[in-house]
């Protein structure tokens, strides 16, 4: 049983980790329109959005 809920653990985290990712970089490029800087928010994914979500 403990190897269903670990692989489980291990799925929703990735789902998560790309999903933040994601999420950042949109967020990034409708603001600043530019490459570079949504692919770094990218690269910071969830502390982006979170600052992103206070400063607004």
């Amino acid at each position: 049983m403990s190897r269903g809920v670990t692989y489980v653990r291990k799925e929703i985290v990735s789902k998560g980790v790309g999903f933040g990712s994601a999420l950042a970089i949109a967020i990034s490029f409708t603001t600043h329109k530019s490459i570079i800087w949504a692919i770094i928010h990218g690269f910071f994914s969830w502390l982006y959005v979170i600052y992103y979500a206070l400063t607004r």
